[in-house]
């Protein structure tokens, strides 16, 4: 770790993943942090990031190519344009994906993250979360909501529109979106029904997603008659 260089990220801390493993269902290596340094293209990760990618702890040097090694060649040109387009645009480094580990196995990861900035407040690079939101059991999920989250029963509504928004956002399942409303719940010590209304409620001033996604929408919300009943 390059000590000589302080950086900070403009709203999310780099914590230790333990304190959201036992929100987030799945193995104890479900979430891993990053760091990015656009200048010489250089990753740090966490020793929960490098078992996402099926390595032991120091095993592995990340790099943009051992990263893009292992995504799934149908994801490996997007993640690449990604990575650029951060590299070029001083962004977040954002998205999801899959991954192929080193063991053959196919996980879905969420990457969230943000600016990484230095103490003059330059954009240096981007920091954040490998999130494995790979399938899990429906009696996992039922065992976390009937143990930590009643509030659920009361704000249901509310709840199940920050699920939507992340699964248009992300290109994820219901249960994937729930996973990642537990995680940011932990992770601030928000109460997940506050949360989401408060991701809810910031949507509308993000004016909507791209131009060629609204133009897919539109096509569908147009034809979805025509699709059938059973899809």
């Amino acid at each position: 770790m390059d000590n000589g260089r302080v950086t900070r990220m403009d709203h999310l801390a780099l914590r230790s993943a333990s304190a959201i493993e036992s929100v987030i269902a799945g193995t104890p290596q479900s979430v891993g942090t990053f760091r990015f340094w656009f200048e010489d293209q250089r990753w740090e990760w966490s020793d929960e990031a490098a078992a996402i990618y099926g390595y032991a702890a120091g095993s592995a040097r990340p790099s943009t190519e051992l990263l893009l090694a292992h995504k799934h060649p149908d994801d490996r040109a997007p993640a690449a344009q990604s990575i650029a387009t951060a590299v070029r645009g001083g962004e977040p480094f954002c998205g999801r994906h899959r991954v192929i580990d080193a063991a053959g196995r196919t996980r879905h990861i969420i990457v969230v993250a943000d600016r990484m900035r230095d103490d003059r407040g330059a954009v240096v690079g981007t920091a954040g979360y490998f999130i494995d939101v790979s399938d899990i059991l429906e009696e996992n999920r039922q065992e976390v909501l009937d143990d930590t989250l009643p509030e659920l029963v009361e704000s249901r509504a509310v709840i199940e529109q920050a699920k939507g928004v992340l699964m248009v956002v992300y290109g994820i399942n219901a249960e994937q979106a729930f996973r990642v409303l537990q995680w940011r719940s932990q992770e601030t010590n928000i109460k997940l029904r506050t949360l989401a209304r408060l991701l809810v409620g910031e949507v509308p001033a993000m004016g909507g997603g791209p131009a060629a996604q609204r133009a897919r929408f539109d096509h569908l919300l147009l034809t979805m008659h025509d699709l059938p009943a059973s899809k």
